[in-house]
């Protein structure tokens, strides 16, 4: 991959739009990144993280879009890139908002993602060619041609020296989990997770089947029952061996037990049967002797019972020869008793009519009765004619309770309104006083602010005052100490040179040469240069001293210069608060807090009580207003009333006269109706009752002499001889059924074959019934047996051919099971037998970082000057097991090994800037050996002298010999001074902005 221009726009502190040609930047295989902290250096490889992945390097959210930039110009970010040999354009802009086209507001503005190719035509002429829009599938193309995950490009492209710092110092765990990250060796451990979750479903089914043999073992020796025996034994849980071969031997030996029972309790069955149909057969024949015997003797005993009916028979023809011919009067008898019921229903109604009449009219005859309820109903008449000066009277009532009601409402309200009048003096002086009281705190609330405001300066002024003396306090402090340091780092100063002045004719020693002239006395031979004595100083010493001293100097001058500034502003302070102390100015902001709280709660009172003044003006114009009106209107409705009354009480009198003692004229009326409907009712019912007695009397002369001549001495006999229909033919089936019940008795005595049974001995039924009896319990008991022991046969071949299938299961998870555990066991490092103890992904891991290592030592050994080397360990973890994971440093001046939390500042830097490279080269590899022909390295650089800057610096001029450009993101000054080609980011208020430089600094 190879970087060859970036484009931003709104994105991050960069408000504008700034270009980068990466390019031109990168001519000399190296460039530098430097700025202010802040500025915005990471933010670039932010950019081109989003453009290729569409995400920030971090997982958690970022916000993309710059604060400084205007509203209308939309965050994009451009990238041309090589990656695997095609020339790529991305173009992405992330989900924003954005102002509105038309009207104000703003307005979601989707994500836009172009993916644009460099080709060329047919003419060779190039251009860009736009591929794809889908975030998707633009994201899925530049996966797959970098062949590396968003992670795994992070941690190679920008290598991070002071992640590989972490990385060099962590335990196997910590780069467990990054290397797991950026070589996807999660596989192998889904890998180990998926055996070892595979070994225990084996063995939980394996258990399972265990169970479900043993559940069957215990079924089929509760089915054979305690009558049942082997001569194995039975399956267990303790004996797991025993689960296969022997639990089938065991079951099979139970199952042919219970078929040799089975074949025995069957020939006993058969045998009962046998004896059961005998004693069947004889209970038969005894029985059917009984039935005849019993059938002879119950007709003999009915045929008795019949022949002393026979005077009664007889009786019952007679009494059907007399309905007979009172049939024949039938039509006369029930004329006559038509007759009779219609004179007796005509009396009822006659006597109940009779009873509703009034006293003086309940002897009177038909006539009499008529003419009087014609009277009653002249009367009504009239009465009628009264009806509308009732309904008048009512309307009058009502309009007389509506008057007085309106008389009482209006004393009501000018009672009120007068007693209101009264009392309002007293209120509106009582509102008057709390005015005034009021108006006198908002005055004396105005004094008080102000006042508090006065103190509230004085108060923050007294603070300042007290601050600035306390930190005159430690600031005199801290010039003394400092004047002590400056005085010392100035006798240490003056002591080295001094020194050194008196052993100066040694230090010109050390340049003389034989042959060459001494620069004092000019003689080319020195035979006795002087010696320096131990620890003489050197040049170098005196003017560490020199700066030691200047420096404290510095240090004690700014001192002073603070203490002085202390010194002003404690004295500005005090003359603008005093020399009061400051608690009792908080004493006194505190009481007159409380005064002025005080009067601003009294003041409030002065709006409500001027809304309750106007209030009660409202209510006094109200009420007067109300107390007028109600004077007038009761003035009114006292006369209106006079005269209503007085016509009231005269047709009160005239319709009392008509009402008589009803309520109402219409009661009256209706007590008279009813009356006058009796008397006709009465009139009517006496007319009927003398008809139905003239009617009567001539049947009775007709069916007299229709009796006579039939026969009957009297009418009442012909008429206890009548029978309905029904009545003579129930007669007549009695007689009928007599003889024919008879007849058929008759018959069955004449049977011989009944009369030969009765000649016998009677029947011993009991006895041949407890015989049968006895026989059917012996068939049944054996049946029983038998069904047992067939049944029991049945259920233990089903349960012994379950059992065959089990355990023919049993024995397929026992291997399985076996398989699956050893698997697991050697993907998990916990296999008896293995020399390291080891996981799978642990295994890999140790082979990944092994590589990593041997790419790092590359650019260490030439780092360090051949002093240093790394190598991984296998070192033991919890438990016994290896993690593969372990580094040391090697150091070939000790030749020894050693941790390397024991490295200093530029040692880590070596170690951890040769792990980052050999761990990018690794990766790449992994990843399908595209080429990153752009790499940027952050910081760590200010841990390194000089040399050890050079040999880095060498590093890098490697990677460059092999065509690959390096970003350096520092701001240490050196490199400025070392590298030509930089990239300088501005922060400023309005946003950050680049600069391309193409020279060394001075």
């Amino acid at each position: 991959m190879r970087l060859h221009g970036l484009t931003l726009q709104a994105f991050g502190p960069f408000a504008g739009t700034h270009a980068i040609d990466f390019d031109t930047l990168s001519a000399d295989g190296l460039f530098l990144l430097h700025g202010d902290t802040g500025a915005g250096k990471s933010t670039l490889f932010t950019a081109i993280c989003f453009a290729l992945y569409g995400e920030p390097p971090v997982d958690r959210d970022l916000l993309l879009r710059s604060h400084h930039a205007p509203a209308d110009l939309l965050t994009q970010v451009t990238l041309d890139v090589t990656i695997s040999g095609h020339r790529l354009l991305i173009d992405r802009i992330p989900q924003q908002m954005r102002p509105k086209k038309h009207g104000p507001g703003e307005t979601p503005q989707k994500a836009e993602t172009t993916l644009s190719r460099w080709t060329t035509d047919s003419t060779g002429k190039g251009h860009w060619e736009a591929s794809n829009k889908s975030h998707q599938e633009t994201g899925k193309e530049i996966k797959d041609l970098l062949g590396m995950s968003r992670t795994q490009f992070c941690q190679v492209v920008l290598l991070p020296q002071n992640e590989f710092t972490k990385f060099l110092y962590a335990d196997a765990g910590k780069r467990r989990e990054l290397l797991g990250k950026l070589f996807h060796t999660d596989r192998y451990a889904f890998i180990e997770r998926w055996l070892s979750d595979h070994s225990r479903t084996t063995q939980k089914a394996r258990d399972t089947t265990r169970d479900e043999v043993l559940n069957l073992a215990a079924r089929i020796d509760q089915a054979a029952g305690p009558d049942l025996k082997s001569q194995y034994d039975a399956p267990s849980a303790d004996a797991t061996h025993a689960l296969t071969e022997s639990a089938l031997i065991w079951a099979n030996d139970l199952m042919q037990a219970s078929q040799d029972d089975a074949r025995t309790t069957q020939a006993d069955t058969e045998n009962a049967r046998s004896k059961q149909l005998d004693h069947q057969k004889l209970e038969a024949a005894v029985r059917e002797l009984h039935r005849q015997q019993t059938t002879h003797a119950t007709a003999r005993a009915h045929l008795d019972r019949l022949d002393e009916q026979t005077p009664q028979q007889e009786a019952l023809g007679r009494r059907r020869e007399q309905a007979r011919r009172a049939q024949q009067l039938a039509p006369l008898l029930h004329a006559l008793s038509t007759a009779r019921d219609d004179h007796t229903r005509a009396q009822g109604r006659e006597s109940a009519a009779r009873t509703q009449l009034l006293p003086e009219h309940a002897a009177l005859a038909a006539a009499d009765l008529t003419e009087a309820g014609q009277r009653i109903r002249d009367d009504i008449a009239v009465l009628n004619t009264l009806l509308p000066e009732e309904t008048g009277l009512h309307q009058l009532t009502t309009e007389l309770e509506r008057i007085d009601t309106e008389r009482q409402d209006f004393a009501d309200q000018q009672r009120t309104a007068r007693d209101w009048l009264e009392k309002e003096t007293a209120q509106r002086a009582a509102l008057e006083i709390r005015r005034d009281i009021a108006r006198e705190a908002e005055e004396e609330s105005r004094r008080q602010q102000a006042q508090l405001e006065n103190l509230d300066g004085r108060l923050k002024a007294a603070e300042r005052r007290d601050a600035h003396r306390k930190q005159i306090t430690v600031t005199e402090q801290h010039l003394d100490a400092a004047q002590k340091e400056t005085d010392q780092a100035a006798q240490a100063h003056i002591d080295i040179r001094r020194r050194r002045t008196e052993g100066m004719a040694a230090e010109l020693a050390t340049g003389l040469t034989d042959g060459a002239p001494c620069p004092v006395c000019g003689s080319c031979s020195h035979p006795h240069p002087a010696q320096a004595p131990d620890g003489h100083p050197t040049g170098e010493d005196e003017q560490a001293a020199e700066k030691t001293h200047q420096h404290l100097q510095q240090q004690r001058d700014k001192i002073a210069a603070e203490l002085q500034q202390l010194r002003e502003s404690a004295a500005a302070a005090a003359g603008e608060a005093g020399d009061t102390p400051l608690s009792s100015l908080k004493a006194d902001h505190e009481t007159l807090t409380k005064q002025l709280a005080d009067a601003l709660k009294r003041a409030a009172d002065r709006r409500s009580v001027e809304e309750d003044l106007l209030a009660l003006e409202r209510e006094h114009t109200a009420m007067t207003e109300q107390d007028s009106t109600a004077t007038a209107g009761l003035s009114d409705r006292n006369a209106n009333y006079d005269n209503l009354f007085q016509r009231h009480a005269e047709l009160t009198a005239k319709l009392d006269a008509a009402r008589s003692t009803a309520p109402t004229l219409a009661t009256r009326i209706d007590h008279l109706t009813r009356t006058a409907d009796h008397l006709e009712k009465a009139a009517d019912a006496s007319r009927t009752a003398a008809s139905a007695s003239l009617t009567q009397h001539t049947r009775t002369s007709e069916a007299v002499d229709a009796a006579t001549s039939a026969g009957f001495g009297t009418l009442t006999e012909a008429e206890q001889a009548l029978l309905s229909e029904q009545a003579l033919t129930d007669l007549e089936e009695e007689i009928n059924k007599w003889r024919e019940a008879r007849a058929s008795h008759q018959t069955v005595l004449d049977d011989p074959a009944l009369q030969e049974a009765a000649a016998q001995p009677a029947a011993d039924i009991e006895t041949a019934a407890a015989q049968s009896a006895a026989a059917d319990d012996q068939y049944t008991r054996a049946v029983t047996v038998s069904s047992a022991a067939q049944t029991r046969t049945t259920e233990l071949d089903k349960l012994t051919t379950t059992l065959a299938e089990a355990v023919e299961r049993l024995k397929e998870l026992e291997q399985a099971h076996s398989t699956s555990r050893h698997l697991a066991d050697l993907a998990t490092g916990k296999a008896p037998g293995m020399r390291v103890r080891m996981q799978l992904e642990a295994y890999v891991l140790a082979a990944r970082l092994e590589e990593v290592v041997t790419a790092a030592n590359t650019r260490l050994h030439l780092m360090s000057e051949g002093r240093y080397a790394l190598r991984h360990s296998d070192d033991q973890a919890a438990h016994g097991a290896r993690s593969g994971l372990g580094l040391e440093i090697t150091d070939s001046w000790t030749g020894r090994p050693r941790k390397t939390d024991t490295l200093s500042g530029g040692e880590s830097f070596f170690a951890s800037l040769s792990l980052a490279l050999g761990l990018a080269d690794v990766v790449t590899h992994e990843a399908g050996g595209n080429r990153l022909d752009t790499l940027f390295i952050d910081e760590g650089f200010g841990t390194l002298d000089e040399d050890a800057l050079h040999n880095v610096l060498d590093v890098l001029d490697s990677l460059r010999a092999h065509d690959r450009t390096v970003g350096v993101i520092s701001h240490i000054p050196e490199l400025r001074r070392r590298i030509t080609q930089r990239l300088h980011v501005r922060k400023n208020p309005t946003g950050s902005t680049l600069a391309h430089l193409t020279e060394a600094a001075e």
